[in-house]
């Protein structure tokens, strides 16, 4: 983790807009929709820190609020850096308990571009919050789902209905899954 800076947060990431796409075999025509979004955001180690999203910039506004929220709160975020960190491995990114938007790929098991991939996505705290499958599954491996815990969300908890209220579709409502870690936005 990066040091404070002058009494300041924490920075888990602080890229550039093109390092935060570099790599990416997403069209330009999409890179033109998509921005960088800077938030902070309290850790599991209960210290400020400051990240960053890739996202459509129809977004930017609604995921600002949302994560002045999470600050006000102290919803405890593991950490928020640009998915190209992991090399564009959505795998690798979760594990890592990263919240990320932006990755252009498809969905998991089909050849449907994500909602990520135009970066009207999010996933929170993938290790509290992972995917489970109808056959017992869980994504990231390992992880487990405890509505309780720090970090977790849940239908009730006020970061979910914080994006509910904004016309935002939670994962953990799917009927197939329950992808407890992502939100995501038609525009």
């Amino acid at each position: 983790m990066a040091p404070k800076i002058h009494g300041g947060p924490i920075i888990d990431s602080r890229m550039s807009f093109s390092d935060a796409i570099a790599g990416t075999a997403a069209p330009p025509s999409l890179l033109a929709d998509l921005c960088l979004l800077e938030v902070s955001y309290y850790a599991f180690d209960g210290a400020l820190h400051q990240g960053q999203l890739v996202v459509h910039r129809r977004l930017r506004d609604e995921l600002r609020e949302v994560f002045a929220i999470i600050q006000g709160t102290r919803f405890p975020v593991a950490k928020v850096i640009p998915i190209v960190h992991y090399a564009w491995s959505d795998e690798a990114s979760m594990a890592d308990n990263n919240t990320s938007a932006f990755n252009y790929r498809t969905v998991a098991g089909s050849v449907r571009l994500s909602r990520h991939a135009a970066g009207m996505a999010i996933d929170v705290n993938p290790r509290q919050n992972p995917v489970i499958y109808a056959d017992g599954r869980s994504l990231p491996p390992g992880a487990s789902y405890l509505p309780r815990a720090g970090g977790a969300l849940k239908r009730d908890s006020r970061i979910v209905r914080e994006f509910l209220a904004r016309g935002w579709q939670w994962g953990g409502d799917f009927a197939d899954l329950r992808d407890y870690h992502h939100f995501d936005k038609q525009l």
